[in-house]
């Protein structure tokens, strides 16, 4: 065998010997382990429930989670914080599923356009969704005009947005026009949800290599069996939901007016006047996101001027009855009766305060009319009624002796040393004097 010939075989082969092991064909990546993030919302749609949503959805983006999931149990709620809710779900970058869960839990009204705006909505067994109709949450009655327009702007928005998530837009629309609702089978049916699924686990399951378009890019599922990281709400939002709660911000405002009232009537307690003001800080607040009826609120603080006005000018009652009227009318303003039991005071809270605070103040100014109807006892004014002995005749003026005392007096009557007089009247220092007869006391 011809050596030249074998040379080109000999250098081939240590140039693959030589070859390090990085530069053969590069190994495939491993797979990068799903995230899937669960945020929980079982209350009213306020602004703190979407703050709560919307740092969810920015800590899924941040994290790079394949899926945030929103277990959603909702009676409804303020048309500007689903709004803000929606617009939060259909700007994230990660793909967001709407979950009505657990068995019995329910997406009602404004939770409806929420569920819609998701990219993936699912109901388990035993929920409901619908009811969708707009109320007017600021007390008062919308005319037909602007009632009509609610109706459609809230119609529309709920149309478009089963739409662009190619789910039953005429069922959405009935919802808001009819207050339509479903059950979770009959939702599926209807194609106005995705998907049933009995537990969190489930749904992940299920939505496993589904195909979601965020944007321009189209997003692959890969949740089943996916570890599950919950976002908790944090202590601010916990907070801030139990003010919001309508009985608990007519509770706060009560105390602060109590307490204001309590450290205007003493000033110097400070106690009263910081929790007062604390109170009806929150108070305020509550309002603000409740979207109260702040006649009510005037009413009530009517109430508290007119109560502190009967302590300080004597109205025979007058002041006190309109106080009650003015405190009881404006609990009944606060919050719109017409509108959902969830975003109005409980009639128990209501009733209970009234009927406290009446009796409160019914006994406060009882106690200063007697107060102010008591014969005075001290000082100058304190003499008349009282009875001095007359210590040398005298007729027209002379010296009695009185409450231990020697006072000048003059009288229209001749009277002697150890006569009983009474005092009618205070001259400056001189006590206009009477007889006393044998009967009187």
């Amino acid at each position: 065998m011809n050596i030249r010939n074998l040379f080109p075989v000999f250098v081939v082969s240590l140039l693959l010997m030589w070859t390090p092991a990085g530069a053969g064909p590069a190994a495939a990546p491993a797979p990068q382990a799903s995230k899937v993030f669960v945020a929980t919302i079982a209350a009213p749609i306020t602004p703190v429930t979407a703050d709560y949503l919307d740092l969810a959805i920015k800590r899924a983006e941040e994290e790079r989670a394949d899926l945030l999931v929103l277990e959603l149990d909702t009676p409804g709620g303020l048309d500007t914080s689903m709004r803000q809710m929606v617009q939060s779900i259909l700007k994230s970058q990660t793909p967001v599923a709407v979950f009505v869960s657990p068995s019995g839990a329910r997406a009602a009204s404004a939770g409806v356009l929420i569920t819609l705006a998701a990219d993936i909505a699912a109901m388990a067994p035993g929920t409901n969704i619908g009811a969708a109709h707009p109320v007017n949450v600021g007390g008062g009655t919308m005319d037909n005009t602007m009632s009509r327009k609610v109706e459609n702007d809230a119609a529309a928005y709920a149309k478009s947005l089963a739409t662009g998530s190619k789910r039953n837009a005429e069922w959405a629309e009935s919802a808001v026009r009819d207050s339509a609702s479903l059950s979770s089978e009959d939702a599926l049916q209807q194609k106005v949800i995705d998907l049933i699924a009995s537990d969190l686990q489930d749904l992940l399951a299920k939505v496993d290599g589904m195909e979601i378009k965020k944007g321009n890019s189209v997003i692959v599922l890969r949740t089943k069996n996916a570890p599950t990281t919950r976002i908790p709400m944090a202590l601010r939002h916990r907070v801030l939901a139990a003010v919001s709660d309508p009985t608990i911000a007519y509770i706060l405002l009560m105390i602060g007016i109590y307490g204001i009232y309590f450290e205007l009537a003493k000033p110097g307690a400070v106690f009263p006047g910081v929790v007062g003001g604390i109170c009806l800080l929150l108070g305020f607040y509550a309002l603000q996101t409740l979207s109260a009826d702040y006649v009510g609120f005037l009413l009530i603080l009517l109430s508290l001027i007119l109560f502190f006005a009967e302590m300080k000018v004597q109205s025979h009652g007058v002041l006190a009855v309109g106080g009650i009227l003015s405190m009881v009318l404006g609990s009944i303003m606060l919050f719109n009766r017409n509108i959902d039991p969830f975003l109005r005071v409980s009639w128990s809270v209501l009733f209970g305060t009234a009927v406290f605070s009446s009796a409160f103040f019914g006994v406060i100014i009882s106690m200063v009319v007697r107060s102010q109807l008591r014969k005075v006892v001290t000082g100058a004014e304190g003499m008349v009624g009282e009875t001095g002995v007359v210590m040398a005749d005298f007729d027209g003026k002379g010296k009695i002796y009185v409450a231990g005392e020697l006072w000048d007096a003059h009288g229209g009557l001749m009277v002697r040393k150890g006569d009983r007089v009474v005092v009618k009247a205070v001259e400056g220092m001189t006590l206009l004097v009477e007889p006393k007869s044998p009967g009187q006391d």
